[in-house]
Protein backbone atom coordinates (compact mmCIF):
# COMPACT_ATOMS: atom_id res chain seq x y z
CA UNK A 1 0.00 0.00 0.00
CA UNK A 2 2.99 2.15 1.01
CA UNK A 3 4.65 1.67 -2.83
CA UNK A 4 0.87 2.91 -4.46
CA UNK A 5 0.59 5.90 -2.17
CA UNK A 6 4.07 6.82 -3.35
CA UNK A 7 3.83 6.27 -6.66
CA UNK A 8 0.30 8.26 -6.65
CA UNK A 9 1.75 11.08 -5.31
CA UNK A 10 4.61 10.98 -7.69
CA UNK A 11 3.03 11.24 -11.11
CA UNK A 12 0.44 13.67 -9.43
CA UNK A 13 3.43 16.33 -9.07
CA UNK A 14 3.44 17.17 -12.90
CA UNK A 15 3.16 20.84 -13.29
CA UNK A 16 1.40 22.24 -16.02
CA UNK A 17 3.60 24.38 -18.91
CA UNK A 18 3.50 25.44 -22.27
CA UNK A 19 5.74 23.81 -24.42
CA UNK A 20 6.12 25.00 -27.99
CA UNK A 21 3.99 22.88 -30.37
CA UNK A 22 6.84 22.53 -32.99
CA UNK A 23 8.90 20.98 -29.90
CA UNK A 24 6.56 18.04 -29.12
CA UNK A 25 7.74 14.32 -30.67
CA UNK A 26 4.66 11.98 -31.69
CA UNK A 27 5.40 8.49 -30.72
CA UNK A 28 6.35 6.50 -33.47
CA UNK A 29 4.49 3.71 -32.56
CA UNK A 30 1.40 5.16 -31.34
CA UNK A 31 -1.68 2.90 -32.80
CA UNK A 32 -4.40 5.50 -32.49
CA UNK A 33 -5.41 6.76 -35.36
CA UNK A 34 -7.02 10.23 -35.62
CA UNK A 35 -8.85 11.18 -39.06
CA UNK A 36 -9.02 14.89 -40.54
CA UNK A 37 -12.62 15.02 -39.83
CA UNK A 38 -11.74 14.09 -36.26
CA UNK A 39 -8.69 16.38 -35.95
CA UNK A 40 -11.36 19.33 -37.78
CA UNK A 41 -13.68 18.26 -34.90
CA UNK A 42 -10.51 18.45 -32.10
CA UNK A 43 -9.66 22.36 -33.57
CA UNK A 44 -13.48 23.39 -33.30
CA UNK A 45 -13.71 22.07 -29.45
CA UNK A 46 -10.46 24.29 -29.10
CA UNK A 47 -11.68 27.13 -30.70
CA UNK A 48 -15.17 27.25 -28.92
CA UNK A 49 -13.65 25.73 -25.26
CA UNK A 50 -10.38 26.46 -25.32
CA UNK A 51 -7.52 23.78 -24.61
CA UNK A 52 -9.19 22.38 -21.88
CA UNK A 53 -7.40 18.94 -21.96
CA UNK A 54 -3.70 19.51 -21.19
CA UNK A 55 -1.12 17.01 -23.31
CA UNK A 56 0.99 14.54 -21.20
CA UNK A 57 4.49 14.18 -22.16
CA UNK A 58 7.78 12.72 -20.82
CA UNK A 59 10.96 14.30 -20.22
CA UNK A 60 11.69 14.55 -23.50
CA UNK A 61 9.07 16.04 -24.71
CA UNK A 62 7.64 13.10 -26.26
CA UNK A 63 3.64 12.82 -26.86
CA UNK A 64 1.98 10.08 -24.18
CA UNK A 65 -1.38 11.14 -24.49
CA UNK A 66 -2.78 14.14 -26.68
CA UNK A 67 -1.65 13.38 -30.22
CA UNK A 68 -5.12 14.67 -31.89
CA UNK A 69 -4.61 17.70 -29.36
CA UNK A 70 -1.88 18.59 -31.19
CA UNK A 71 -2.49 17.84 -34.84
CA UNK A 72 -5.49 19.89 -33.79
CA UNK A 73 -3.08 22.84 -32.28
CA UNK A 74 -0.91 22.53 -35.75
CA UNK A 75 -3.73 22.77 -37.43
CA UNK A 76 -5.07 25.85 -35.69
CA UNK A 77 -1.39 27.07 -36.11
CA UNK A 78 -0.69 27.67 -31.98
CA UNK A 79 2.41 28.36 -30.97
CA UNK A 80 2.20 26.44 -27.63
CA UNK A 81 -0.54 24.16 -25.79
CA UNK A 82 -0.36 23.34 -22.12
CA UNK A 83 1.12 20.15 -21.38
CA UNK A 84 1.58 18.55 -17.63
CA UNK A 85 5.35 16.25 -17.99
CA UNK A 86 4.98 12.92 -16.60
CA UNK A 87 9.08 12.27 -15.83
CA UNK A 88 8.52 9.76 -13.60
CA UNK A 89 7.21 6.90 -15.83
CA UNK A 90 9.51 4.41 -17.30
CA UNK A 91 9.91 3.46 -20.94
CA UNK A 92 7.76 0.43 -20.09
CA UNK A 93 4.96 2.57 -18.05
CA UNK A 94 4.55 5.27 -20.68
CA UNK A 95 4.21 2.16 -24.04
CA UNK A 96 1.37 0.95 -21.42
CA UNK A 97 -0.27 4.02 -20.79
CA UNK A 98 -0.17 5.39 -24.03
CA UNK A 99 -2.65 2.48 -25.00
CA UNK A 100 -4.49 2.72 -21.42
CA UNK A 101 -5.21 6.22 -22.13
CA UNK A 102 -7.01 4.83 -25.80
CA UNK A 103 -8.54 1.70 -24.83
CA UNK A 104 -9.83 1.93 -21.22
CA UNK A 105 -12.39 5.45 -22.69
CA UNK A 106 -13.54 2.85 -25.19
CA UNK A 107 -15.19 0.69 -22.48
CA UNK A 108 -17.35 2.81 -21.38
CA UNK A 109 -21.18 3.39 -22.31
CA UNK A 110 -23.70 5.69 -22.74
CA UNK A 111 -27.30 6.25 -20.93
CA UNK A 112 -29.50 6.41 -23.96
CA UNK A 113 -32.25 8.68 -22.03
CA UNK A 114 -30.46 10.66 -20.15
CA UNK A 115 -28.12 11.37 -23.18
CA UNK A 116 -30.86 12.31 -25.45
CA UNK A 117 -32.23 14.67 -22.82
CA UNK A 118 -29.33 16.45 -22.24
CA UNK A 119 -28.60 16.76 -26.00
CA UNK A 120 -32.56 18.38 -26.45
CA UNK A 121 -31.61 21.14 -23.60
CA UNK A 122 -28.34 21.73 -25.04
CA UNK A 123 -30.63 22.30 -28.87
CA UNK A 124 -32.89 24.34 -26.87
CA UNK A 125 -30.26 26.49 -25.76
CA UNK A 126 -28.96 27.25 -29.36
CA UNK A 127 -25.58 25.18 -29.10
CA UNK A 128 -23.88 23.92 -31.71
CA UNK A 129 -24.38 20.45 -31.34
CA UNK A 130 -21.30 19.72 -34.05
CA UNK A 131 -19.03 20.74 -31.09
CA UNK A 132 -20.24 17.42 -28.83
CA UNK A 133 -18.88 15.12 -31.57
CA UNK A 134 -21.90 13.18 -32.84
CA UNK A 135 -22.66 12.94 -36.77
CA UNK A 136 -25.80 14.66 -37.93
CA UNK A 137 -27.04 11.08 -38.67
CA UNK A 138 -26.69 10.10 -34.56
CA UNK A 139 -27.70 13.84 -33.26
CA UNK A 140 -30.60 13.78 -35.25
CA UNK A 141 -31.93 9.86 -34.28
CA UNK A 142 -31.06 10.75 -30.50
CA UNK A 143 -33.36 14.16 -31.02
CA UNK A 144 -35.75 12.48 -33.26
CA UNK A 145 -35.55 15.38 -36.27
CA UNK A 146 -34.98 14.26 -39.74
CA UNK A 147 -32.41 17.13 -39.90
CA UNK A 148 -30.65 19.61 -37.15
CA UNK A 149 -32.66 22.89 -37.38
CA UNK A 150 -35.25 20.68 -35.07
CA UNK A 151 -38.34 19.71 -38.04
CA UNK A 152 -39.86 16.49 -37.81
CA UNK A 153 -40.84 14.62 -40.53
CA UNK A 154 -42.77 15.79 -44.11
CA UNK A 155 -43.21 13.53 -46.71
CA UNK A 156 -45.30 13.99 -49.82
CA UNK A 157 -47.32 10.78 -51.17
CA UNK A 158 -43.50 9.97 -52.99
CA UNK A 159 -41.87 9.82 -50.37
CA UNK A 160 -40.34 12.98 -51.37
CA UNK A 161 -40.35 16.02 -48.86
CA UNK A 162 -43.79 18.16 -49.18
CA UNK A 163 -42.78 21.39 -50.79
CA UNK A 164 -45.74 22.79 -48.56
CA UNK A 165 -43.68 22.72 -45.45
CA UNK A 166 -41.03 24.68 -46.59
CA UNK A 167 -41.00 28.12 -45.79
CA UNK A 168 -39.07 31.80 -45.82
CA UNK A 169 -37.58 30.49 -42.46
CA UNK A 170 -35.81 28.01 -44.32
CA UNK A 171 -31.82 29.12 -42.87
CA UNK A 172 -30.07 26.90 -45.16
CA UNK A 173 -30.20 24.77 -48.14
CA UNK A 174 -29.48 20.69 -47.42
CA UNK A 175 -26.04 19.04 -48.07
CA UNK A 176 -25.48 15.30 -48.75
CA UNK A 177 -21.41 15.08 -48.22
CA UNK A 178 -20.31 12.44 -50.72
CA UNK A 179 -16.93 11.60 -49.04
CA UNK A 180 -14.57 12.68 -46.26
CA UNK A 181 -13.30 16.11 -45.66
CA UNK A 182 -11.02 17.59 -47.92
CA UNK A 183 -7.80 18.71 -46.65
CA UNK A 184 -7.27 22.73 -46.75
CA UNK A 185 -4.35 22.27 -48.89
CA UNK A 186 -7.08 20.66 -51.41
CA UNK A 187 -9.29 23.76 -51.67
CA UNK A 188 -7.37 26.40 -53.20
CA UNK A 189 -3.66 26.73 -55.48
CA UNK A 190 -1.53 29.92 -54.61
CA UNK A 191 1.40 28.13 -56.65
CA UNK A 192 1.20 30.89 -59.11
CA UNK A 193 0.22 33.54 -56.04
CA UNK A 194 3.84 32.17 -54.16
CA UNK A 195 5.82 32.83 -56.92
CA UNK A 196 4.49 36.44 -57.56
CA UNK A 197 5.00 36.87 -54.01
CA UNK A 198 8.00 36.10 -54.00
CA UNK A 199 9.70 37.96 -56.81
CA UNK A 200 7.74 40.99 -55.02
CA UNK A 201 9.56 40.46 -51.74
CA UNK A 202 13.01 40.35 -53.84
CA UNK A 203 11.57 43.55 -55.88
CA UNK A 204 13.98 46.60 -55.08
CA UNK A 205 10.81 48.43 -54.88
CA UNK A 206 9.17 51.09 -51.59
CA UNK A 207 7.34 48.55 -48.64
CA UNK A 208 3.68 50.49 -49.36
CA UNK A 209 4.24 49.22 -52.99
CA UNK A 210 4.89 45.78 -52.19
CA UNK A 211 1.88 45.65 -50.15
CA UNK A 212 -0.23 46.79 -52.01
CA UNK A 213 1.31 44.49 -55.00
CA UNK A 214 1.15 41.35 -52.54
CA UNK A 215 -2.38 42.39 -51.85
CA UNK A 216 -3.02 42.13 -55.62
CA UNK A 217 -1.32 38.94 -56.17
CA UNK A 218 -3.77 37.22 -54.46
CA UNK A 219 -6.29 36.89 -56.81
CA UNK A 220 -3.91 34.60 -58.67
CA UNK A 221 -5.17 32.02 -55.88
CA UNK A 222 -7.33 29.45 -58.26
CA UNK A 223 -10.75 27.95 -55.82
CA UNK A 224 -11.57 24.62 -56.12
CA UNK A 225 -15.20 24.43 -55.19
CA UNK A 226 -16.02 21.08 -55.85
CA UNK A 227 -13.73 20.68 -52.59
CA UNK A 228 -15.06 23.68 -51.09
CA UNK A 229 -18.31 22.36 -51.12
CA UNK A 230 -17.35 19.11 -49.73
CA UNK A 231 -15.08 20.98 -46.73
CA UNK A 232 -18.24 23.40 -45.78
CA UNK A 233 -20.27 20.04 -45.62
CA UNK A 234 -18.19 18.76 -42.45
CA UNK A 235 -17.53 22.38 -41.22
CA UNK A 236 -18.93 24.03 -37.35
CA UNK A 237 -21.28 26.21 -37.85
CA UNK A 238 -18.89 29.22 -37.28
CA UNK A 239 -16.88 28.31 -40.08
CA UNK A 240 -19.58 28.20 -42.37
CA UNK A 241 -21.38 31.44 -41.47
CA UNK A 242 -17.23 32.73 -42.48
CA UNK A 243 -17.34 30.96 -45.47
CA UNK A 244 -20.47 32.58 -46.38
CA UNK A 245 -19.29 35.39 -45.52
CA UNK A 246 -16.20 35.26 -47.81
CA UNK A 247 -18.52 34.67 -50.63
CA UNK A 248 -16.95 31.12 -50.75
CA UNK A 249 -20.35 29.41 -50.77
CA UNK A 250 -23.31 30.87 -52.69
CA UNK A 251 -26.54 30.21 -50.62
CA UNK A 252 -29.77 31.11 -53.26
CA UNK A 253 -32.93 30.95 -50.10
CA UNK A 254 -35.29 31.55 -53.52
CA UNK A 255 -34.20 27.77 -55.46
CA UNK A 256 -33.54 26.35 -52.03
CA UNK A 257 -37.07 26.71 -51.45
CA UNK A 258 -38.47 25.92 -54.66
CA UNK A 259 -36.77 22.90 -55.07
CA UNK A 260 -37.09 22.04 -51.05
CA UNK A 261 -33.21 20.34 -51.27
CA UNK A 262 -30.65 21.94 -52.85
CA UNK A 263 -26.88 20.07 -53.35
CA UNK A 264 -24.03 22.88 -52.97
CA UNK A 265 -21.62 20.58 -54.86
CA UNK A 266 -23.97 20.53 -57.56
CA UNK A 267 -24.33 24.16 -57.78
CA UNK A 268 -20.73 24.72 -57.00
CA UNK A 269 -19.41 22.13 -59.41
CA UNK A 270 -21.23 24.25 -61.97
CA UNK A 271 -19.75 27.14 -60.72
CA UNK A 272 -16.12 25.76 -61.28
CA UNK A 273 -16.74 24.37 -64.53
CA UNK A 274 -17.87 27.33 -66.25
CA UNK A 275 -14.70 29.45 -63.99
CA UNK A 276 -12.80 26.38 -65.89
CA UNK A 277 -13.91 27.26 -69.47
CA UNK A 278 -13.68 31.13 -68.71
CA UNK A 279 -9.85 30.62 -67.81
CA UNK A 280 -9.00 28.37 -70.52
CA UNK A 281 -10.60 30.93 -73.09
CA UNK A 282 -8.43 33.52 -72.03
CA UNK A 283 -5.54 31.39 -71.92
CA UNK A 284 -5.90 30.13 -75.85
Amino acid sequence: MAETSEKTGKGAGGKLEQVATADLIPYARNARTHSDSQVAQIAGSIQEFGFCNPVLIDGQNGIIAGHGRVMAASLLKLATVPCIRLSHLTDAQKRAYILADNRIALSSGWDEAMLANELQDLHADDVDLGLTGFDPDELSKMLGFDDLDGSESHEGSQGQPDAGQYTTKIEAPIYEPKGEKPPIADLFDNAKTSGLCDEIRKADIPDDVKQFLTIAAQRHTVFNFRNIAEFYCHATAEVQHLMERSGLIIIDMDKAIQNGFVHLSERLGAIADIELSERENEDA
